[in-house]
């Protein structure tokens, strides 16, 4: 589904290099220190930064020039980017049309994607009158009307709470194996990338390593990520059940 041949992308004096495949209905968590190119490559992905060489092919297609409206990718971001003055059930819509004009059969869309993230029945609140955890469930429905295969994560739970975070993970995995989407994940904490199970691939100084099962990953890690992780952190994760 997601395929990076020699790709390097550049910002700045910083430089990506990535070169790995990703299969259809897949998760990955993109383990690593803040600054070390996770949100770079998703950006990559997504259209948001330039290849600047090499190739990048999503669903069998060359896709390394393409323009972000044209690649089957939608992303997540932590800051969830909901409208203030619209409702629950417009920020929804605005992933079916931006201009919200909707059919009826376009709301029933709106209405069962709340209905999927667990938000049944509140569309007509405003986002002041909703929980963190429910903003981003608001996002991530938005993201679902969009209808992409691939959904892209950068740390789009990193705000909310353990118990919240470990509910949203679930969610996610659960919406994965529904759709049969490919998910690719930031994050920072070894705890997110154990509960959201699947492939795990750690990424530092430009670099990122073969995806790798997650538990393996973690329990063996090579010298840069148990440098990065420490004793105590690899312990204490080693206890975290997946959410798969």
């Amino acid at each position: 589904m997601i395929r990076l041949e020699g790709a390097e992308a550049r910002r700045g004096a910083f430089r990506l290099r990535a070169d790995f495949a990703l299969a259809r209905g897949a998760h990955l968590s993109l383990i690593g220190p803040s600054g070390g190119g996770k949100s770079t490559l998703l950006n990559l992905i997504a259209g948001f930064v330039s290849l600047s060489a090499g190739r990048l092919l999503l669903d069998g297609r060359e896709m390394g020039r393409a323009a972000p409206a044209e690649r089957p990718v939608t992303m997540l971001f932590q800051e969830h980017n909901l409208f203030p003055h619209l409702d629950a059930a417009a920020n929804v819509g605005l992933g079916v049309h931006p201009g919200l004009r909707l059919s009826a059969a376009d709301r029933e869309r709106v209405a069962s994607a709340l209905s999927e993230v667990g938000l049944e029945g509140l569309g007509p609140r405003m986002p002041a009158e909703l929980s963190g955890g429910q903003r981003q469930r608001v996002a991530l429905a938005r993201a679902l009307l969009r209808d992409r295969p691939i959904l892209l994560l950068d740390e789009p739970f990193a705000a909310l709470g353990p118990a919240m975070r470990a509910e949203m993970l679930g969610l996610v995995a659960a919406l994965r194996e529904g759709r049969g989407m490919t998910v690719v994940m930031s994050t920072h904490d070894p705890d997110e990338a154990r509960r959201a199970g699947g492939l795990a691939a750690f990424v530092a100084e430009g670099g990122v390593s073969a995806p790798a099962p997650v538990s393996a990953l973690l329990d063996a890690p090579p010298p840069a990520l148990a440098a990065y992780l420490g004793a105590q952190e690899i312990a204490r994760s080693a206890a975290i059940r997946p959410a798969t």
